[in-house]
C-alpha cells in the first residue's frame, strides 16, 4: 500500500502542494478570527450537582467570585491629607465603568434611629473632604463604635485597612476586565506612591485576570521559543537552510490549522488550548527529522534521489502515521473527560497532530524533489564519531550486559514506586504563582490580616416559602451560632449574613452604643421590628436594610446566604474544614426543617480539581488501552506488544516516583504529563519496532544481528528527535507558572527515560524475549 502512496505522492506533488497551500489560506482565514476567552473555564460538567448547585446560588444571590480587593497597612490613614487622598482614591475608582459597588471606610454608613417614622436612616459616617483633623477624629471615633466593620473593612491590632470593589460580570467575562483592572491598579499605585504606602491588590478578579494575561503573554514567547530552537537545532543537525525552511513551514502550517481549527470548532483561546501551538511546533519538528533522516540515508546508500523520496515514503509513511495516532491518541483522550476546558483542549490537539502528518507528507516529499540533491555536507550526521561511538557502547550493553540492566531498572522502578506511595494530591488556586509573585505575596497579606479573600457560600434552605419568617429569631440564632464558630477558625473569616445586619440595626436602636451590638432577644424584638420592617425595605432597596435583605434572603423569604471569606488553604485541607462545619450546621440545624448547601468558588474549585485529576487518570488509562490495540495491530504480536509496553511504563512510573520524592503533588497541572509524555515517548517504541519488524525481513533467525541493525539505523533519528522533543519542553521550565513549568521538566524528564528505556532496555528485552535465543541455550 505504501509504495502506491509513495507513487501518488510524487506523480502528484505539485497538486498537493496546491492544495495544502489552499487549505493553509482556508485555516489561515478562521484562524485570524480566533479570540481570547474571557469566561472562567468550567472544570466541572453542567449537570454535576456542585455546578447545579453553584449555578442556583448565582440566579438568586448574584456573583460571588467578582470582588477585587485593595489593601493597606498604616498607622497614618486617619490623617486628614492621607484620608483625603484616599477618598479621592474611592471616588476616582467609583467612577471606572463596569464598577457596581465599592465597601470601603470612606463609603461606610452608620445607622441613626429616627423615632418619629420608626426608621432607620443610612448616613455616612465620613464627609466627602476633610480640612479639619478634629473632625475627621471625630468621624473615626464613630466608626470604630460600630463593629460590623470589625474584620470586614479593618484588623485593629494590625492597622490593615481594606476596600472591596464589586466588578460587572459581564466586564469580568470580556476583554474589557483588563483595562478594568488595570485602571482600577493604576489609581491604587497612584495613591500609594504619593502617601509612600505600599498597595495590595487580591481577589479572584484580579487574581484570574493576571494569571491569564501573564500565560498569554509567556505563550508567545514560548512559542517563539520552541520555533527559533528547532530552527537552530535543524540547522546544526542537517547544515541547510532549505531543509531547516522546510521542516518550519510544516510546524507553522501546524499551527495555524490549530488556532483555525478552535476557530471552526466554535473554541476561544484558554489557558489550556493556548499551549496547543507550542506543542505543534514540538512534536511536529520529530516528524521532519524522520524523514529527512530516512532521506538521507536512502540518498547515501542509492545516490538516486527519486529512488531516496520513493523509500522515505516507503519505509517512514507508516511509522510517521502511527507515531501521530499514539501522540494524537495521548492528547485526544481528554476529549473523553466531561470537563469542558479538557474536551476542548483535547479535541483540538488530538486532531492537529494528526494533520501533522498529512501535512509533512504533503509537504516535506514534494518539496525536497524540486530542491538540489543532498550535498555530503548535509548528511555528515549519519557518520557522526560521537553519535556511533554511544550506538557501538549501547550494543555492547544490550548484549553482553542485559543481568545488569535489568537488575538497575528494578533497583530504579522499586525506589520510584516507594515514591509514588509518598505521592499527595493537593491544588491551590494561585498555587501556580510563584512564591515571590507579587499577587502571591498580596493574597498571602490578606490572609495574614484579614483571614483571606477566597469566596465560600452557605445557603440555609427552610424547605418552604416565608420559612425565614417562622421561628425568626430560633434560625438566626442557629445562623449567629454557626457563625461564630465559622469565624473561630485560623482559616476563616467573620461571615457576613442577614444577621450581622440585625445586630448593626440593635445597636442603632440603642443610640449606637457598641455593647449592643448583638442578635435581637424575645424582649427587644417587638420594638426593633417597626424598624426592619422587611416591607418597607424590600420596597426601597436604595435603603441599607433593603439592600442587604435583597442581597441575603431570596424573593421568597425561603433561603438566606451566608457569606464567608476563607484563605487559599488548598484541595488537601479545604474538604477537612468543610466537613468540620457542616458537622457543626448539622448540630444546629434539624434536617428536617432545614437544608444546608455549601457552595461558592472555593467548593467549586475544589470540586473541579477532583473531577480534573480523576479525569485525567482515567484518561491515562484510556490512552494506555487504545496506544495498546495501534500496536497490536500494527506488530500482530503479543511479544512485540509487551515488548513495546513496558519501556513506556517505566519512565512513567519513574517520573511519579521522582514527583513523590520531590514533593510535587498531583493537581490538574502536573496529571497531564502523563497522558501526553505516554503519547509522545511512545513514538520512539514505534520506530524502533518498527524498523526492527522491517530489518527481520531480510534474516528472521539472527535477533540479534536485527536488534544491532535496527539500534544504528534508527539510533541517531532517535536521539536527534529525542533532542528535539527534550529541548522543546525545558523550554517550558522558564515558565513564571508553576503548572507550565511542571509540564516542562517532568516531560523532558519522562521523555529522557523513555529515550534510554528504548535505546538500551528495549533491545535487552527483544533478544531476551526471542524464541532464537530461547533456542540457543544463550
Amino acid at each position: 500500500m505504501w509504495e502506491a502512496i509513495a507513487r501518488f505522492v510524487l506523480k502528484f506533488r505539485l497538486l498537493l502542494l496546491v492544495i495544502l497551500a489552499a487549505a493553509t489560506a482556508f485555516m489561515g482565514y478562521h484562524a485570524s478570527k480566533v479570540q481570547m476567552s474571557y469566561e472562567f473555564s468550567r472544570a466541572i460538567p453542567t449537570d454535576n450537582p456542585k455546578y447545579i448547585t453553584y449555578q442556583a446560588f448565582r440566579k438568586k444571590f448574584g456573583e460571588d467570585g467578582n470582588l477585587l480587593v485593595i489593601g493597606i497597612q498604616t498607622k497614618k490613614l486617619f490623617e486628614k491629607d492621607i484620608f483625603n487622598d484616599y477618598i479621592s482614591l474611592n471616588n476616582e475608582i467609583k467612577k471606572i465603568p463596569g464598577i457596581e459597588q465599592i465597601l470601603s471606610i470612606p463609603f461606610s454608613i452608620n445607622l441613626i434611629k429616627k423615632d418619629s417614622s420608626e426608621k432607620l436612616n443610612a448616613v455616612p459616617i465620613f464627609a466627602n473632604h476633610y480640612n479639619d483633623q478634629a473632625l475627621l477624629d471625630s468621624n473615626r471615633q464613630t466608626f470604630f463604635s460600630l463593629p460590623f466593620y470589625r474584620g470586614l473593612l479593618y484588623s485593629a491590632p494590625d492597622d490593615a485597612y481594606m476596600m472591596g470593589i464589586n466588578i460587572n460580570k459581564n466586564v469580568l467575562n470580556s476583554s474589557q476586565r483588563n483595562i478594568v483592572v488595570d485602571a482600577i491598579t493604576k489609581a491604587g499605585n497612584a495613591f500609594g506612591e504619593k502617601n509612600k504606602l505600599e498597595m495590595h491588590y487580591s481577589g479572584l478578579p484580579l487574581i484570574r485576570t493576571n494569571m491569564a494575561t501573564k500565560v498569554a503573554t509567556q505563550t508567545k514567547w514560548f512559542l517563539f521559543g520552541s520555533v527559533l530552537l528547532s530552527a537552530f537545532i535543524l540547522l546544526i543537525f542537517f547544515r541547510s537552510i532549505s531543509t531547516m525552511i522546510v521542516s518550519l513551514t510544516v510546524v507553522v502550517i501546524g499551527v495555524v490549522f490549530s488556532l483555525g481549527t478552535m476557530d471552526l470548532f466554535g473554541y476561544k483561546i484558554t489557558i489550556l488550548n493556548a499551549l496547543i501551538p507550542p506543542l505543534i511546533v514540538v512534536i511536529g519538528i520529530p516528524n521532519c527529522i524522520y524523514f529527512l533522516n530516512k532521506y538521507h540515508t536512502a540518498f547515501k546508500e542509492t545516490r538516486d534521489k527519486k529512488t531516496a523520496l520513493f523509500e522515505m515514503i516507503r519505509r517512514m509513511g507508516i511509522v510517521t502515521l502511527f507515531c501521530n495516532i499514539a501522540a494524537a491518541i495521548g492528547f485526544g483522550v481528554f476529549a473523553l473527560t466531561s470537563s469542558a476546558v479538557l474536551k476542548e483542549f483535547g479535541a483540538v490537539a488530538g486532531i492537529n497532530i494528526m494533520l501533522l502528518f498529512f501535512i509533512s507528507v504533503m509537504l516535506i516529499p514534494p518539496a525536497l524533489s524540486y530542491m538540489p540533491e543532498p550535498k555530503t555536507r548535509h548528511m555528515n550526521y549519519l557518520t557522526n564519531k560521537w553519535l556511533t561511538s554511544l550506538l557501538d557502547k549501547l550494543e555492547i550493553w544490550a548484549l553482553n550486559h542485559k543481568a545488569t540492566i535489568y537488575t538497575v531498572t528494578l533497583v530504579v522502578v522499586g525506589i520510584s514506586v516507594a515514591g509514588i506511595f509518598r505521592l499527595r494530591s493537593e491544588g491551590f488556586i494561585a498555587d501556580d504563582l510563584p512564591k515571590t509573585d507579587p499577587i502571591y505575596e498580596d493574597l498571602k497579606f490578606f490572609e495574614t490580616n484579614f483571614k483571606g479573600v477566597m469566596p465560600l457560600e452557605i445557603v440555609v434552605d427552610t424547605k418552604r416559602k416565608n420559612g425565614l419568617r417562622s421561628n425568626l429569631l430560633q434560625t438566626f440564632q442557629k445562623i449567629d451560632s454557626l457563625s461564630n464558630y465559622i469565624a473561630s477558625k485560623p482559616d476563616m473569616a467573620r461571615p457576613l449574613s442577614i444577621v450581622e445586619g440585625l445586630k448593626f440595626v440593635r445597636q442603632a436602636y440603642y443610640n449606637g452604643d457598641s455593647t449592643n451590638y448583638g442578635l435581637p432577644n424575645q424582649f427587644d424584638i417587638a420594638f426593633i421590628a417597626p424598624y426592619v420592617s422587611a416591607k418597607a425595605d424590600t420596597n426601597n432597596k436604595k435603603s441599607i436594610l433593603g439592600k442587604l435583605i435583597n442581597s441575603f434572603m431570596d424573593s421568597t423569604k425561603q433561603q438566606t446566604r451566608i457569606s464567608v471569606n476563607m484563605a487559599d488553604v488548598g484541595s488537601a485541607r479545604l474538604p477537612g474544614i468543610l466537613s468540620d462545619v457542616q458537622k457543626k450546621s448539622t448540630e444546629l440545624f434539624d434536617s428536617a426543617k432545614y437544608n444546608i448547601q455549601f457552595t461558592g468558588s472555593s467548593v467549586t474549585f475544589l470540586e473541579g480539581s477532583t473531577f480534573i485529576i480523576n479525569g485525567l487518570e482515567q484518561s491515562i488509562i484510556w490512552a494506555f488501552l487504545l496506544i495498546a490495540v495501534c500496536m497490536l495491530y500494527l506488530f500482530r504480536s503479543l511479544r512485540i506488544l509487551l515488548c513495546s509496553l513496558i519501556p513506556n511504563v517505566i519512565p512513567l512510573v519513574i517520573t511519579a516516583g521522582v514527583m513523590g520524592w520531590v514533593g510535587v503533588p498531583l493537581k490538574p497541572s502536573t496529571v497531564l504529563v502523563f497522558s501526553i509524555a505516554l503519547g509522545i515517548a511512545i513514538d520512539i517504541t514505534i520506530r524502533f519496532l518498527v524498523n526492527y519488524k522491517q530489518e527481520m525481513v531480510h534474516d528472521k533467525t539472527n535477533v540479534k544481528q536485527t536488534v544491532i541493525n535496527t539500534i544504528h539505523t534508527t539510533g541517531i533519528s532517535i536521539i536527534y528527535t529525542s533532542l528535539v522533543l527534550i529541548a522543546g519542553f525545558v523550554i517550558f521550565c522558564f515558565s513564571g507558572f508553576g503548572g507550565i513549568k511542571a509540564l516542562g521538566w517532568l516531560t523532558s524528564l519522562t521523555l529522557v527515560m523513555a529515550t534510554l528505556t528504548n535505546l538500551i532496555f528495549l533491545p535487552a528485552l527483544l533478544i531476551s524475549m526471542s524464541r532464537s535465543e530461547k533456542g540457543s541455550g544463550k
